[in-house]
Formats: structure tokens, C-alpha cells, sequence
């Protein structure tokens, strides 16, 4: 997009959007100096609402943000500018954002606006109306709107990112294309990239790792991305479930698998966020790693009652396939862990369908063993419109995972607490860290919502973790 802020003039063809907060009556004007008005039972800045008008040979478009709007439903109507209404619009647009809206609120809109080009059809012959060439003007009262705007620019950068890793096909999205996008944020200051292939996971002992990606053709990639910046105090660990096709395994799934393509959703939010991070140049260390492996079936893939073992030197009984994530995010919170001992550490994964029976697709189940940090993240997250819910660590939950014949077993064979136990196993390898936080997240990372007709990405956690790290600087 060719962008202009506060432009002296602009040509006569311009769409102009106006924003208004809820009110008993709605007016503004024109090019011409006219007040317009407009009749509250068609327009009164009720949330989510929108209105077009003509005015002095002008279109405009208002968008309703309600009484108290928040980060996300203000995204989410900007949204809809160029998603939803780019009918309308040709060459020239002006968004008139005025003094309706904080700081805040303005990265908001304009984060909401650029997500708005971002369509599913990527193999589609006729692919929808696109605004890459569009000529926008951007007026504003707030001094700060470049900086504002620059910032904006990134975090909708990162978040189509995310969005495409999950809505990508699994033939594209393998674990070597994402080892080959992590290596690309080689490119921004302090970030260096490690992947492991089978053979140096083997020698590093990520045997739990190796043993998902054994029925695969597509090799398995240990990614690991170190972020380092003068100017950090902290030391946060990321590590995203990167299973970037479930079959089940040999457990395998009889319904759904066609979204299975999303259970690499936790990587595509740590490797979203990783980009932002860096491209915005936090003043934080990072280290994220995903371990991507593709969980098929042949003759070589792993068995129900194979013992394996990993890298925290535990034995795991497997006694289900289809159980695992949770065995490469054991490797990869160990090896973290212990090799970098970060302060923090926080785990992203579409984990169980138990987390969505419970919570369904209004928010991720959050664990910690710390309170105020569990707090936090989930403080930040609220901010962002991207929401979780504690659930308990309680020691009982950890004696489901006891194994007759090893240290631990993969899954407790019962149709319950199912996340629950989910993250008790993980915390088994967490070498008793401190501040570990988990998130499940596997109805939230992969919805349905009002930008497309089939489930997509949603880029849940870029957001969350931005505002996290940010409250701690």
C-alpha cells in the first residue's frame, strides 16, 4: 500500500471512514465544510455496526465501535473495511481516525485494517479482491501516528504470518518449510537459528521427539531460535507444538482429520510472535524452539506399548498415538530448559479436545505452577481479546499418568480431565522450573469466524504474548 499521513489534499475519489463511538446522534463533515447527519435508526455507532452514505459527491463509510470498545473488537471492525466492504473502495482511501480513539486503540484499528487483505484462497485460480496498490491517507491529531502506524504494520505482519502457517495445506506446511521460515528471522538483528535433523536429535537424546516423526517421510526438524538484545533484564523460553499433519498415528482418527493440518497452530504462535518480538526489537532475550514432525503411519511408526524414552531421561509408555504432541513438547521443554534455563517459560499447544469440551472456542485452558505469573499471562491476554481460563496442576491429577512399566505413561485411557493430565505429564519434563505456564489452545487456534466459510487460523497467543512481555518492561 502507498500510505500518507495527514495529506494536505486528497483526490475527490477517496472512500472516507469515519469511526464513531455509540451515540444518540451521529454527525460529521463533509469536504465541503457541511455538517452531515445521520438518522440513529440507521446509524448510531452501535458496536460492529457499519453505514454508507454519500455526502458533497463523497462516499463514506461509518463504522460503529460501540460504547467501550476494547484492542480486539476494534481489530475486528477494521477488519471488515477491506474484508467485508471492499466493494466499495478502488484506489483511494482515507481513514479518519481523528480523536476517537487512545494509542491503543489506534494500533488496534490500523493492525485491524491491514489483517482485512488477508484471504484463505492462496491456491485459487480468480483469488479475491486485493488492496496491495491501494493509495491510503491516514489523518490523525495524535503526534505519535507514524511510530503508532510503523508498530501496527508489524504485529499485522506477524499475525497474517501465523495465519498462514495454519491455513496452509500440509503438503506446503512440512517441518522443513518451517525450519526454512525460522531461518529466515535470521535476516533481524540479534536472532541466530539452530535446526537438528534426525541424526543430531538422536546424539542430543530427544528420543521422545524422534519416536512421533518415525512413520513420516518428511524428515523431522528440532527448530531453535535464540533472540538476544543488549538492553534485556529477561529471559523468556517459548516452546509450540509443531505436528504439522495428525493422522492419529497408528491410534488413528476416524473423524476431523482434515483439520489436522492445524495442529501445528502452538508453533505458528510462537514463531508469530518470535517475528514480531525481533522485528520490533524488544528488550527482552528469547529463546523459542519447536520441535515439527509430521505424526503419519507406515511401517516404521511408533507403536501403542512401545516403551521410549527422552530427553529428560524419563521412560514414557505409549499408550496412545494420537497422544502425541505432548511427547515432542516434552523433549522440547526439556532441552530448553536445561540447556538455556530461561527465567520464564511458557508452552503453546493444541493439545486436547478435552480443553475444548471444556471451554469450547471462547477461550484457551491455561496451567502454571506460579500464580501471579499464570496471572499475567492471563491479564495479557484479556488486554488483547484473547482469553484463557486456569485450570488446576493438583498432585492427585499427576498419579493418572502413573505407569506400571516405565516413569510415565502418554495418556491415562479415561474420558476425563483430559487437559488436565495432558499437562501434568508435561510438567514432568519441565525439571521442575518455576514459572512454566501452559496453554492448550486447541480451541482457539483453528476457528471458525466471520472472515471465512471454513475453520482458519486465528493467530491466538502473537497478541498475548506481546502484551506480556511488553508489562514487564
Amino acid at each position: 500500500m502507498n500510505i500518507q499521513i495527514n495529506p494536505n489534499q486528497v483526490p475527490a475519489d477517496s472512500v472516507h471512514v469515519l469511526p464513531f463511538l455509540e451515540a444518540p446522534s451521529i454527525q460529521f463533515t463533509n469536504s465541503k465544510g457541511e455538517i452531515t447527519s445521520v438518522n440513529s435508526s440507521l446509524f448510531s455507532g452501535k458496536k460492529d455496526s457499519f453505514y454508507t452514505l454519500e455526502s458533497a459527491g463523497q462516499l463514506f463509510l461509518l463504522v460503529g465501535l460501540g460504547e467501550k470498545p476494547d484492542y480486539k473488537s476494534v481489530e475486528t471492525s477494521f477488519r471488515k473495511i477491506l474484508s467485508k466492504n471492499g466493494q466499495i473502495i478502488s484506489d483511494q482511501l482515507i481513514l479518519n481516525l481523528g480523536q476517537t480513539l487512545t494509542k491503543e486503540l489506534l494500533e488496534a484499528a490500523l493492525v485491524g485494517f491491514f489483517l482485512g487483505n488477508y484471504h484463505l484462497d492462496h491456491y485459487k485460480k480468480d483469488r479475491k479482491k486485493t488492496f496491495n496498490e491501494l493509495n491510503l491517507s491516514i489523518n490523525s491529531e495524535d503526534n505519535s501516528i507514524e511510530s503508532i502506524l510503523e508498530r501496527a504494520q508489524k504485529i499485522a505482519a506477524a499475525k497474517i504470518e501465523a495465519f498462514e502457517l495454519v491455513d496452509l495445506p500440509p503438503n506446503k506446511i512440512i517441518p522443513e518449510y518451517l525450519a526454512d521460515w525460522a531461518k529466515n528471522l535470521e535476516k533481524n538483528s540479534g536472532v541466530t537459528v539452530q535446526v537438528f535433523d534426525a541424526k543430531k536429535a538422536q546424539k542430543l537424546g530427544l528420543k521422545s521427539f524422534l519416536a512421533v516423526g518415525r512413520g513420516s517421510a518428511k524428515p523431522p526438524q528440532f527448530i531453535v531460535i535464540e533472540y538476544r538484545n543488549a538492553q534485556a533484564s529477561k529471559h523468556l523460553g517459548l516452546v509450540g507444538k509443531g505436528v504439522t499433519f495428525d493422522t492419529g498415528g497408528l491410534n488413528i482418527k476416524t473423524q476431523g482429520m482434515h483439520y489436522m493440518k492445524s495442529d501445528m497452530g502452538g508453533a505458528a504462535t510462537v514463531l508469530g510472535a518470535t517475528k514480531l518480538i525481533t522485528d520490533l526489537q524488544i528488550p527482552i532475550n528469547l529463546t523459542t524452539i519447536v520441535p515439527a514432525v509430521e505424526n503419519a503411519v507406515d511401517k516404521d511408526a511408533f507403536l501403542p506399548s512401545e516403551i521410549i524414552g527422552s530427553h529428560a531421561g524419563l521412560s514414557i509408555e505409549v499408550v496412545d498415538t494420537d497422544a502425541e504432541g505432548r511427547l515432542i513438547l516434552a523433549d522440547g521443554l526439556s532441552y530448553l530448559i536445561e540447556t538455556y534455563q530461561p527465567g520464564q517459560v511458557i508452552d503453546f499447544a493444541t493439545l486436547t479436545g478435552s480443553a475444548v469440551g471444556t471451554f469450547g472456542y471462547e477461550c484457551a485452558a491455561l496451567f502454571s505452577n506460579n500464580e501471579a505469573f499464570q496471572k499475567s499471562i492471563q491479564d495479557a491476554g484479556m488486554a488483547m481479546g484473547e482469553k484463557s481460563w486456569p485450570l488446576p496442576l493438583w498432585g492427585s491429577y499427576g498419579k493418572e499418568m502413573d505407569s506400571e512399566v516405565a516413569d510415565i505413561r502418554n495418556y491415562h485411557g479415561k474420558p476425563l480431565a483430559g487437559a488436565i493430565t495432558a499437562a501434568k505429564f508435561l510438567q514432568a519434563f519441565t525439571h521442575d522450573h518455576p514459572s512454566w505456564a501452559h496453554l492448550d489452545i486447541a480451541g482457539v487456534a483453528y476457528a471458525d469466524t466471520e472472515f471465512a466459510k471454513t475453520k482458519a487460523g486465528t493467530a491466538f497467543g502473537v497478541g498475548l504474548l506481546l502484551k506480556f512481555i511488553e508489562n514487564q518492561l
